[in-house]
């Protein structure tokens, strides 16, 4: 593509695509309702010698105040497939589709296997990156295949779910930052199947026993849990502005969680080692929740520092309160990190990622954070 794509804005705030509303300004931005486009406008970029970002919903991404020096595609391609067999629902959606809309979809016609992803923000093209997951359910368990356009060779690719090496919040995809574009997402779901009951909270709320509560009443339970933590984007929420979980849970070897345990202790936020919570993990780990890490090291639910703090409601989510930058959400962050590091011994990571996809650079030295005012 030898001349620009058309519809091409310059100089756009990205703040306002983002659910953090946060960030500075893309130098050129294009938003793309056909996959043809979405294509061609990479290999524009790539052509020009410019960087270039994709953008969904704007849910697990963090925008620099110095904004993006290239070209932002925000990704709104729409369109559903179908295809049927007595056995399973092959569900192939385009990237830009709204993902909360596909697993209404998919409760709607009986379809089981994302219900416990309800609420989930953001678009259908983001979620195998991370491998999304919720309430004892991950994209992983129902990913068939997707379809994606390699940037590295600029080929329209198949890429099956088995190949994709997804785990705990990550998947190939993740690990190869900038150079896949998701297509689009095929789902293998499973007609007239029972719902997921794997989480103890929400088989709490439900209180069914051993029956089947069904996949609509689940996807009510799971949308309940999540508006009483302040994890749906509704617009009265005072902790709307966040991109949910800031941190991944801890994946530690059991050594390392009896360490914790033992400082636990000594720091007088247990009174007994076996008290820590923790819960098996694959491969003989031992996964910690983070929100109670953080909220132990010091940073309590409706923690605040000036516009920026953590969520009345969730340890984890840390949220803009209006007015703000991210430099002073990061320094935040970076403050969460070593305290959890002095106290537990136990390094945070970051869920949410740069614009670009990289990890978010949260190993500098904690402060207050100097804005930088687009």
């Amino acid at each position: 593509m030898s001349t620009a794509p058309p519809s091409l804005h310059r100089d756009v705030p990205l703040a306002p695509f983002t659910t953090l509303e946060l960030g500075g300004r893309a130098r050129l931005f294009l938003e793309v309702a056909r996959e043809g486009e979405l294509v061609e406008a990479l290999r524009w970029a790539a052509a020009q010698g410019m960087p270039a970002a994709l953008l969904g919903g704007g849910s697990n991404v963090v925008v620099d105040d110095e904004g993006f020096p290239g070209l932002v595609v925000r990704v709104a391609t729409r369109g559903i497939e179908v295809a049927r067999s007595a056995q399973e629902i092959l569900l192939t959606a385009a990237a830009g589709e709204p993902w909360d809309e596909v697993v209404n979809l998919a409760v709607s016609e009986g379809w089981a296997g994302i219900e416990c992803l309800s609420g989930i923000p953001g678009t259908v093209g983001a979620t195998p990156i991370q491998n999304v997951g919720a309430y004892g359910q991950e994209v992983g368990q129902v990913l068939h295949s997707l379809c994606a356009l390699d940037r590295s060779t600029w080929e329209v690719v198949t890429l099956p779910g088995g190949e994709l090496q997804l785990g705990y919040r990550t998947s190939l995809l993740r690990r190869q930052p900038g150079r896949w574009a998701v297509l689009a997402v095929t789902l293998a779901l499973r007609p007239g199947g029972a719902a997921t009951l794997r989480y103890q909270e929400l088989e709490e709320l439900l209180q069914t026993g051993r029956r089947d509560p069904g996949l609509a009443r689940v996807r009510e339970a799971v949308l309940e849990l999540r508006r009483g933590k302040s994890m749906l984007l509704t617009p009265d929420d005072p902790n709307r502005r966040s991109v949910g979980s800031f941190f991944l849970n801890p994946l530690v070897e059991p050594t390392v969680a009896d360490e914790v345990a033992r400082r636990a202790v000594a720091a007088g936020c247990l009174d007994a080692p076996q008290r820590l919570p923790r819960f098996p993990a694959p491969a003989g780990a031992v996964k910690l929740p983070a929100a109670w890490l953080v909220e132990h090291a010091g940073f309590p639910r409706g923690y605040r520092r000036g516009a920026v703090g953590l969520s009345t409601r969730h340890a984890l989510a840390l949220v803009h309160h209006g007015g703000g930058c991210t430099a002073e959400l990061l320094a935040l962050a970076r403050n969460i990190v070593t305290a959890v590091e002095e106290r537990f011994g136990v390094t945070l990571v970051p869920e949410p990622t740069a614009l670009d996809g990289t990890p978010l650079a949260l190993r500098g030295t904690p402060g207050g954070g100097a804005c930088l005012r687009p």
